[in-house]
């Protein structure tokens, strides 16, 4: 059995456990905003069709100087990128042949694009539960390596890292001569947002990744950026292609950095429906994550593997992430996204019935 290495296009899913799709399903195997796209972005879709009868910026002048000022940094420090897996496919490219050291469970991407490029990778697993980053614990392994990898809020335990915690690192990266790549795919969800974009004025061994696709609900146009000190920007771009993102991407990246209120209506139904499920959760004895942001971890804490909730959620037309291609997770715990209410709430109520 080979499952999906991702969420979404369940179909895959379904197919791989021989399992007939349903017509109509609830996914949450996707960390989307359940709102969907901004409306401006909507509005704005037609005016914007003749984006395609040119070839786009391949420098993206405008969205990468907008994106300069939002962090107040220079725009040699920014890199506009077809969504974070490009992003991530060339650092992978930027370290090939480097020892690195992966945070775990964590993204399997990271691994996927160190181990093409030659990368001998270590892993550094964090305790299953609590799932906390102790920083002490990993400055031994920075001594090793020429690159760590971290992601927070961490995909997929939802945990946002102490700023404390992550200084400790940025300090360890210039003792040791160690890259920190941070992948902020899902900062945006934040309700108290602490990006570490800042510190890359002083570490010039950090390297931020940012997502558009995550909060804006627009993963289809694949919109991403990278913030880092401009020598390691211009190295990254190299590899490249050019006119690697698309014009109607680039418009649509213009037009979501306006949305503040998009963003502030969405933290606020996030946070709502994450307490709400998670009191559902504690009443009905499923042990989760602590999440902040809108994806958790959850599992029958009577079953180790949770291959049967899997297949009756399924049947159920809930489609949640496993967690096979997790390191340290190993299928003990399913992924979900907070979806709308009505989705959560349908949710629930299965997950009741599997109770009973």
């Amino acid at each position: 059995m080979t499952l999906p290495s991702h969420g979404s296009n369940p179909h895959y899913l379904y197919k791989s456990l021989n399992l007939t799709k349903p017509d109509r399903y609830s996914d949450f195997s996707a960390n989307l905003n359940p709102i969907g796209p901004p409306l401006e972005l909507k509005e704005r879709w037609n005016d914007s069709f003749e984006a395609i009868t040119t070839y786009p910026d391949p420098k993206a002048l405008s969205l990468t100087k907008k994106l300069a000022n939002e962090w107040n940094v220079d725009e040699a420090n920014v890199l506009i990128g077809n969504g974070g897996a490009e992003l991530i496919s060339l650092v992978g490219r930027f370290l090939a042949g480097k020892r690195v050291c992966i945070v775990q469970p964590t993204f399997s991407e990271y691994e996927n694009a160190c181990r093409s490029n030659g990368c001998e990778v270590l892993n550094h697993s964090l305790e299953e539960g609590d799932w906390e980053l102790d920083a002490a614990s990993i400055i031994n392994k920075m001594k090793q390596v020429d690159a760590l990898f971290l992601c927070s809020p961490n995909n997929p335990t939802g945990l946002a890292y102490s700023e404390t915690e992550i200084k400790m690192l940025l300090d360890e990266t210039k003792k040791h001569n160690c890259y920190l790549v941070m992948d902020e795919a899902f900062m945006d969800f934040l309700s108290d947002e602490r990006s570490i974009i800042p510190y890359t004025h002083t570490y010039q061994k950090l390297i931020v990744l940012r997502s558009l696709t995550k909060m804006y609900a627009i993963p289809g146009l694949r919109i991403g950026y990278m913030v880092a000190n401009e020598g390691v920007i211009n190295a990254v771009k190299k590899s490249q292609p050019h006119w690697s993102v698309n014009a109607l991407a680039l418009l649509a990246g213009e037009v979501c950095l306006n949305q503040y209120d998009h963003v502030k209506k969405t933290r606020h139904l996030i946070q709502q429906e994450r307490e709400n499920l998670q009191r559902f959760f504690d009443a009905h004895s499923f042990q989760y994550s602590r999440s902040s942001v809108n994806f958790y971890l959850l599992r029958d804490h009577e079953k180790n593997d949770q291959s049967e909730l899997l297949h009756y959620l399924l049947h159920n037309e809930i489609v949640p992430r496993h967690t096979y291609n997790f390191a340290g997770l190993d299928g003990r715990w399913l992924r979900f996204a907070i979806r709308t209410p009505s989705e959560n709430q349908r949710l629930m109520e299965v997950l009741k019935r599997w109770r009973t």
